[in-house]
C-alpha cells in the first residue's frame, strides 16, 4: 500500500489519475438510484444552457453596438430591446449556473458520503494487523483528504475546467462563422499556449509549494514540541538553542517561499505576454475588417469580448490544476484503502454461530504472525460450558494471542478452534464476537459520557438495564457521586477515569452485553491490590454460570480456576488445578514463590509506613 504519510515519493501520472476518476464515476452514476441520475442529466443540461447563454450574450452586445452606430431614427427602440435581451440573456447565465449547483449539490454530497461511508466500513473489516502496521492518524488523515478531494474535483473540474473547454469550443466555431478560419485558430492557438504554459510553469513549481509545506510543517512541530516541553527547556537553559532550531526551519520556509512567489511572478507575467498578444493580433485582425467593410464595430467588439470573457475563468487554471492534481493524489490515496483485502473473512453464506452450553475448545492450533516467528505451537485445551479456564505464564508466551484467535482478529495457522463444535472460521465474525465478552487489560473508553460507554455493550438497552449493570459492576455509587452522574464525559481514551473506574465500567457495558462466554484478559494485572481484590469480586459475579477463560498475570486472582494452564514459549508446559500445580514443584510452582515474595515485600513496606513515627515518615519522605 502506498504511504499516508506523504513521505514517500509519489508515482503519479495521468493512468493514475484516469483510474481514481473512474473510480469515482460510478459514485456519481449509482446504481438504483434513479434520483441521482436524473439530477445529473438536469445538471448537464442547466451547464449546457448557462454555456450557451454566455457565449451568445456578447452576440446581443455585438448587435445592440452596430443599432447604435446606425440611423437615428432606430436608436431608440432596437437598442433598448437589445439591451434588455442582453440584461436578461446575463441574468440566466448566471440563473442557469446556480440552478446547475443547486441540483447536484445532492448527487456530490451523497457521493462523498458513500465513499466516505464504504472506506470507513472496509477499515473496519480489515484484519487487526493491518492497524497495529498503520497510524490512525494517517488513515484518519487520508479519508478525510480524499474526500474533500471528491468535493473540489467536482466543483472544478465539472463546473469549471470542463465548461471552459466547452466554452472555448463553442466560441472558436462562432469566430469560424460569423468571421473566418483565421479569427477561430488564432483564438485556440491563444488559449492553447495560455493553457500550455500555465500547466507546465506549475507542474515546475510544485517543488516549490511542497517545500514550502515541509519546512512549515517542520517548523510548526519544533515549535510545539518545544512549548510541550517547557519545562525540560528551563532545566537545561536551552531557550536559545530552541529559538535556533526553530530560526532554521523558518529560514528554510523563507527561502522556499521566496521561490515560489517570484515563479509565481513569471507565470503571471507569462500568463500576460500570452493574453495579450493574442487580443492584439485578433484586434488588428478585426480593426482592419472594419476599415475594409467587412466587418461592423460591433464585431471588433465581439472579438475583445470574446477573449476576455475566456481568459476570465482561466486566471486561476494555475491553481486549479494545482488544486486538482492534489485532490487525485488524496481520492488515490483514499480509495487505494479499498483494494486492500481482509485477512480475516467470512466465508460465502456462512451461517451465524448456534451458542448452545458456550463449550470452547482449541484442538492442536499453531499461529506465527510471521513465517520466521512462530507464536503458539500445538495448544490444545478444553472450556467446558460453565466452567472457567486460566491461561497463566511469562510475558511473551503467547496468553494474549489466543483471546485475539478466539475474537478471530486473527486465523489460526493449524488446527482449529471451536465453540460448540463450530469451527469459528465457518461462521459469521458478527455472530462469533456477539456471543463472547471481554475485558481486557487496558480499557480504552470512547470520548463521550459513561452512559455511552456502558451502553456501547448493548446500544439498544433501556437506562434501567444499564443502571442496573453499573450497579453490578460495583460503579454506580461513584457515577452518582460525580456532579452530572451518568452524563459525566470520561474523557478521550477515559483518561479522566482511574484504572479502576475505567475497568469497572468495561465489566458494566460487558454484563450488559450478556455473552455466553466470557475472556479475561489481565483484567487486573495493572491495578493496586486494594483495586484488584474489588474488581476481583466484581469479575466473580459476572462470571458465574458462564464459560470464562481467564488470561492472567498474577496468579492470586486464578486459584479457584477449574484448571489452569501454563504457557511458556508458545507451549502448554503444566495444566492442572491450582493446589495440584503447587505439589508438582515445577513452572507454576517457581512463578507463584517470586510472586509472593513479592507480595510479602510490598506488605512489609506498607506495615514499615503505616507505623513509622511522624519524623521517620519526615526523614523517609526527605530521602
Amino acid at each position: 500500500m502506498k504511504s499516508l504519510s506523504g513521505d514517500a515519493p509519489r508515482r503519479r501520472g495521468v493512468r493514475n489519475d484516469l483510474k481514481t476518476i473512474r473510480t469515482l464515476l460510478p459514485y456519481l452514476w449509482p446504481k438504483n438510484a434513479t434520483e441521482m441520475r436524473v439530477r445529473v442529466v438536469i445538471a448537464m443540461l442547466f451547464l449546457a444552457a448557462a454555456k450557451g447563454i454566455t457565449v451568445g450574450v456578447p452576440i446581443i452586445y455585438k448587435y445592440a453596438v452596430d443599432a447604435i452606430s446606425e440611423s437615428s431614427a432606430t436608436i431608440v427602440v432596437v437598442p433598448v430591446a437589445l439591451l434588455v435581451a442582453y440584461g436578461l440573456a446575463r441574468v440566466l447565465s448566471q440563473a442557469f449556473g446556480e440552478l446547475r449547483d443547486a441540483v447536484f449539490a445532492k448527487v456530490g454530497q451523497r457521493a462523498i458520503r458513500n465513499a466516505g461511508l464504504r472506506t470507513f466500513r472496509h477499515l473496519h473489516q480489515l484484519a487487526l494487523k493491518f492497524h497495529l502496521d498503520r497510524q490512525t492518524g494517517g488513515l484518519s488523515r487520508a479519508v478525510e483528504r480524499g474526500t474533500k478531494g471528491i468535493d473540489f474535483l467536482l466543483n472544478f473540474m465539472l463546473f469549471n475546467i470542463i465548461p471552459t473547454l466547452l466554452e472555448i469550443l463553442l466560441v472558436c466555431g462562432v469566430m469560424w462563422g460569423l468571421f473566418n478560419f483565421w479569427f477561430a485558430l488564432v483564438t485556440f492557438v491563444t488559449v492553447g499556449i495560455y493553457i500550455f504554459w500555465t500547466v507546465w510553469v506549475t507542474e515546475w513549481r510544485l517543488k516549490f509549494r511542497r517545500r514550502m509545506n515541509e519546512k512549515d510543517s517542520e517548523a510548526n512541530t519544533k515549535a510545539i514540541d518545544s512549548l510541550l516541553n517547557f519545562e525540560t527547556v528551563k532545566y537545561f537553559g536551552n531557550e536559545d538553542h530552541e529559538a535556533r532550531r526553530f530560526d532554521m526551519a523558518l529560514q528554510s520556509y523563507e527561502a522556499a517561499a521566496v521561490k515560489s512567489k517570484t515563479s509565481l511572478s513569471m507565470l503571471n507575467i507569462g500568463q500576460g505576454v500570452v493574453i495579450s498578444t493574442g487580443l492584439t493580433i485578433v484586434m488588428i485582425m478585426a480593426g482592419y475588417g472594419v476599415k475594409n467593410g467587412s466587418m461592423t464595430i460591433g464585431d471588433f467588439v465581439l472579438v475583445n469580448n470574446y477573449l476576455i470573457q475566456l481568459f476570465l475563468p482561466l486566471n486561476f487554471l494555475g491553481f486549479v490544476y494545482r488544486e486538482i492534481k492534489q485532490s487525485l493524489i488524496d481520492m488515490e490515496d483514499m480509495f487505494s484503502l479499498l483494494d486492500i483485502n481482509a485477512e480475516v473473512a467470512d466465508k460465502l453464506d456462512a451461517p451465524a454461530l448456534k451458542v448452545t452450553g458456550g463449550e470452547v475448545a482449541f484442538n492442536d492450533v499453531t499461529f506465527r504472525y510471521h513465517e520466521d516467528r512462530p507464536i503458539l505451537r500445538g495448544i490444545s485445551f478444553r472450556v467446558p460450558p460453565g466452567q472457567k479456564i486460566a491461561i497463566v505464564g511469562p510475558s511473551g508466551a503467547g496468553k494474549s494471542t489466543i483471546s485475539r484467535l478466539i475474537y478471530r482478529f486473527y486465523d489460526v495457522s493449524g488446527g482449529t478452534i471451536t465453540i460448540d463444535g463450530q469451527d469459528i472460521r465457518d461462521v459469521t465474525q458478527a455472530s462469533l464476537r456477539a456471543a463472547i465478552g471481554i475485558v481486557p487489560q487496558d480499557t480504552v473508553l470512547f470520548n463521550d459520557t459513561v452512559y455511552y460507554n456502558i451502553a456501547y455493550g448493548r446500544p439498544d438497552a433501556s437506562p434501567a438495564e444499564i443502571e442496573e449493570a453499573a450497579r453490578l459492576a460495583a460503579i454506580h455509587d461513584f457515577i452518582m457521586s460525580t456532579p452530572d452522574g451518568y452524563n459525566t464525559k470520561v474523557g478521550e481514551r477515559g483518561l479522566k477515569l482511574s484504572g479502576g473506574e475505567k475497568q469497572r465500567v468495561a465489566i458494566a457495558r460487558t454484563i450488559l452485553k450478556a455473552p455466553k462466554i466470557l475472556l479475561f484478559d489481565e483484567a487486573t494485572s495493572a491495578l493496586d491490590s486494594h483495586t484488584e481484590k474489588e474488581i476481583q469480586k466484581a469479575l466473580e459475579q459476572v462470571s458465574a454460570n458462564r464459560t470464562t477463560l481467564v488470561i492472567a498475570h498474577r496468579l492470586s486472582t486464578v486459584v479457584d480456576a477449574d484448571e489452569i494452564i501454563v504457557l511458556e514459549k508458545g507451549e502448554i508446559v503444566e495444566r492442572g488445578r491450582h493446589r495440584e500445580l503447587l505439589d508438582k514443584g515445577g513452572a507454576y510452582a517457581a512463578m507463584w514463590a517470586r510472586q509472593q515474595e513479592v507480595a510479602q515485600a510490598e506488605a512489609t513496606l506498607e506495615q514499615n509506613a503505616s507505623t513509622a513515627s511522624p519524623a521517620d515518615k519526615s526523614e523517609q519522605a526527605a530521602q
